[in-house]
């Protein structure tokens, strides 16, 4: 029986410890939400001021949704998480009651067993009774174990009951937290609806922009031929270059540590959101168009510094029409690229370390302020998702 208690008590202590972690981790993910929610805001309350809409903005508040409909999912873990504890608190307190009830039952009839056993019969005289010394002492030695056995039992009994209460008072705690819970969920269900009739409305005010829309997406297109010609050149003049020979052992060396550091470059930027993804996806207004991103974009805001996300040496730095510049920095086999930037602080050759800042984003202060980077990796001409080679936190 004792057993059993223990592995009772050592159950909805586990429940407690692990829930309160799980918790915890929910909290810190939706404050570090809350955060990006309230720097979205800001970026859009940028564009508001111009009162001009665009892809751009647009991609902002698709972001925005993104992240509250992340909130919700975490209340909507939360309690489902604050339930599963319910029901298995629920199953501890029967199982614990029934315990008691068990225990309490056992008390009871040893007190009446030991009351009825010493009537007309006192302890010291059930010692003195005996035929000799050496039973006498076992005598003695068989009524300490009888009254330390009834002292544990009571204490297991008042520990029992302890624990009860405590789980029962857990209980309610739970209830109100899934009550304020639902009660939140409500109400970013509420901001949600707003920021889906706004996203409506931006997608109907830019469907108005066909023609322009159209061109945006062949200038991108063309930006991007742009930058995969001078990369297909720059392997092919290093290739002539080196003619047989292979990369250095230093450059051997830091394509390798570039690789190992897969998911933990630093970002390109301090402070960001990526507003486009790599690879093909539906266009978010044209009907039936899809794009082909070789780039990810992210969007700051004022004076935005562009740093260099690895070691290497600067490969190539050339410009854009109606683009600005781009630099290439090359990492042994891997190649990172930088474009849109102005005020470029690096020449061709030279060797950068990481987070060193090689120029600035092109501030567009006639939309909102924004500073839009685009940003790329390649392994010489394989073009790869560079969210798979930057740190999930920014």
């Amino acid at each position: 029986m004792k057993g059993l208690f223990l592995i009772n008590i050592l159950l909805v202590s586990a429940l407690l410890t692990v829930n309160a972690q799980s918790k915890k981790d929910l909290e810190d993910q939706r404050k570090k939400t809350l955060e990006e929610i309230t720097y979205v805001d800001n970026l859009l309350k940028e564009t508001e001021k111009e009162k001009k809409e665009s892809l751009n903005e647009l991609k902002i508040i698709v972001k925005k949704l993104n992240l509250r409909e992340s909130i919700l999912k975490g209340f909507q873990d939360e309690i489902t998480m604050i339930n599963g504890r319910i029901d298995l608190n629920t199953l501890a307190i029967d199982m614990m009651e029934n315990d008691l009830e068990i225990l309490k039952q056992d008390y009871e009839k040893a007190v009446l067993s030991s009351f009825r056993s010493s009537k007309g019969n006192s302890e010291i005289g059930y010692i003195l009774s005996a035929s000799n010394f050496n039973q006498a002492y076992k005598r003695l030695k068989y009524l300490q174990q009888i009254t330390k056995f009834r002292r544990q039992e009571s204490e297991i009994i008042q520990e029992l009951k302890s624990e009860i209460e405590i789980s029962k008072t857990k209980m309610e705690e739970d209830l109100v937290r899934i009550s304020e819970l639902k009660s939140r969920e409500e109400q970013q269900k509420y901001l949600l609806q707003g920021e889906q009739n706004k996203q409506q409305n931006v997608v109907k005010s830019l469907s108005k922009k066909e023609q322009q829309l159209q061109r945006e997406l062949e200038d991108k297109k063309r930006i991007a031929k742009r930058i995969e010609s001078e990369i297909t050149k720059l392997i092919a003049e290093e290739k002539k270059k080196m003619a047989k020979s292979d990369v250095t052992p230093e450059m051997k060396l830091i394509s390798d540590n570039f690789f190992e550091n897969k998911g933990r470059l630093p970002w390109p930027v301090e402070k960001g959101i990526i507003t486009s993804h790599f690879g093909v996806h539906n266009h978010p207004v044209l009907k039936y168009v899809t794009e082909d991103n070789i780039d990810i974009e992210i969007t700051s805001s004022g004076m935005t510094p562009v740093r260099s996300v690895f070691k290497g040496v600067v490969a190539k730095v050339f410009s854009i029409r109606g683009a600005n510049m781009a630099v290439i920095i090359r990492h042994g086999k891997y190649l990172t690229v930088y474009q849109n930037i102005v005020d470029v602080k690096v020449k061709v050759g030279e060797r950068v370390e990481t987070k060193q800042e090689i120029g600035k984003v092109f501030n567009d202060t006639q939309n909102g302020d924004k500073a839009i980077l685009k940003f790329m990796v390649f392994e010489e001409t394989l073009k790869m998702d560079p969210e798979l080679w930057i740190s999930k936190k920014n």
